[in-house]
């Protein structure tokens, strides 16, 4: 990114001047000199093109892990007011509709388990499906997968998958208000039938962790952490149900756009005001898939415990939080010192609320929100926790990722996965996957320095780091 375009707020936050006459709203960019130098202009240009949609209130923001996207740059958050014509973008939401991470705490120490890691990375390889439009054992009819869109978690465990105890630590309780599968299209909905239960493929991952070491010790100790005891992280999303809809309401929002004679800066930048048939047909839709999402981290929970029931019959995994980064959430929040109704969008940038706030568990209402920086393949993870400064500064949200540095065609240049899993096994990272080009894409190389994403995300006042994971197995598709 061409910093000679920026202009520094402060240590770690920066803004895009508006050229003379131009009318749009601020732009905020976090992140460290080193980080934002890194980024491609395109992030700078869809945050600026982002700040020009109806009804935003408060900047456009990018987190310091953003990248390039579809309408939205990847890290981009943006709050809209629907009493003010404030628009819903699908663009702003992303096609993974619901991406996100299940992080799972367990009762092992690494040094319990050292010799059974192959074992486990075949068992868990063999019996989590992943990859490229890979199914699983659950097929779903029309009927059942409505009921999954309307219950999201509860669904799932209500119907044997995982516990009761699990929903209380994940977002909405396991299931977002709205949802109307109603809204999504028969094609969506065929591409999902199969595929609950299902990892998929690119960045999606299934991680077996340790954590290596602990950056905060009370709030540690709130989440359950220790040094060199094993985690599980489980990243995927709505799958091709949440593609699709995202496919589709671009067409419909475009169409309400035109007709209602909002200029777009940006085709990929497709809305609709909220409060219009077509955008309260898109949000009923992206909570069915939201949903959706929900109910598949949860099946994958219930698959990953059974794995680690067959071959360490003692092990006990605890749901430790489960959070989305991409959405857009009717949200409350403090603006000039009055409470407003918005419409936060996130799109790979998790929600993290502080201490107090009275969506989050008793557990930790204390301390804040788990975040979860997840890493590429082989570089590790963070866990970090919300804090009361993000409400002012974000809308409480923080970074989601590492980010990517490159992209995947440049990473294929650079990199072959055969030799890849080689090098990481010789650093004690086992990699299980069906596609060594997806290896290759995903190589940890072709993203940003995750403890550098960390540090920024602290220090821009979006959330504080708490501990820092290291991989030791990774399913992948």
């Amino acid at each position: 990114m061409d910093l000679s375009k920026l202009k520094r707020i402060d240590g770690w936050s920066w803004t895009v001047a508006p050229a003379p006459g131009e009318a749009r709203g601020d732009v905020r960019l976090y992140g460290s000199r080193e980080l934002l130098a890194t980024m491609d202009n395109k992030v700078m240009e869809q945050i600026t093109n982002v700040a020009r949609l109806p009804g935003l209130v408060g900047p456009a923001m990018t987190m310091p892990d953003a990248h390039w996207g579809y309408g939205f740059p990847i890290g981009g958050v943006a709050a809209f007011d629907p009493e003010q014509g404030g628009i819903i973008s699908a663009g702003g939401v992303g096609f993974d509709i619901s991406c996100g991470i299940r992080c799972l705490r367990t009762n092992l120490q690494l040094t319990d388990v050292a010799g059974e890691l192959p074992s486990l990375a075949r068992e868990l390889s063999e019996n989590i499906p992943a990859g490229v439009g890979e199914e699983g054992d659950i097929k779903l009819s029309q009927e059942a997968l409505d009921e999954v869109m309307a219950g999201g978690a509860r669904w799932a465990v209500e119907h044997g998958y995982g516990a009761a105890a699990d929903l209380e630590f994940i977002e909405e309780g396991g299931r977002v208000a709205g949802p109307v599968p109603q809204n999504v299209s028969a094609l969506a909905k065929k591409r999902q039938r199969g595929e609950m239960g299902t990892l998929g493929s690119g960045n999606h991952y299934l991680e077996v962790q340790v954590v290596d070491r602990i950056h905060d010790a009370a709030a540690a100790q709130t989440y359950g952490l220790r040094e060199g005891q094993l985690l599980i992280s489980i990243h995927c999303g709505s799958r091709g149900l949440g593609h699709q809809i995202g496919t589709d309401y671009l067409v419909s929002l475009a169409k309400a756009a035109s007709r209602l004679g909002i200029r777009l800066p940006d085709r990929e930048l497709a809305c609709a005001p909220i409060n219009t048939p077509e955008g309260q047909q898109y949000i009923g839709a992206m909570n069915a898939a939201i949903n959706c999402a929900l109910a598949n981290r949860q099946i994958l929970t219930h698959l990953t415990r059974k794995c680690f029931s067959r071959l360490i019959p003692r092990a006990q995994l605890e749901t430790l939080f489960d959070v989305s980064h991409n959405t857009c959430k009717r949200e409350q929040h403090l603006v000039d010192g009055k409470k407003r109704l918005l419409y936060v969008h996130r799109k790979g940038a998790t929600r993290a609320f502080g201490p107090g706030h009275p969506a989050l568990p008793e557990r930790y209402r204390a301390t804040g929100q788990p975040v979860v920086i997840g890493g590429s393949m082989g570089t590790g993870s963070w866990i970090l926790a919300g804090n009361a400064e993000s409400e002012n500064r974000a809308f409480s949200s923080a970074s989601h990722g590492a980010g990517r540095a490159m992209s995947r065609k440049q990473a294929l240049k650079q990199w072959h996965g055969r030799q890849l899993v080689d090098e990481l096994a010789r650093q004690g990272i086992l990699i299980r996957t069906r596609s060594l080009r997806g290896v290759a894409e995903e190589a940890p190389g072709a993203y940003k320095d995750v403890d550098l994403v960390a540090e920024a995300t602290e220090r821009a006042g979006l959330a504080r780091r708490v501990a820092f994971l290291r991989p030791k197995v990774c399913i992948k598709g």
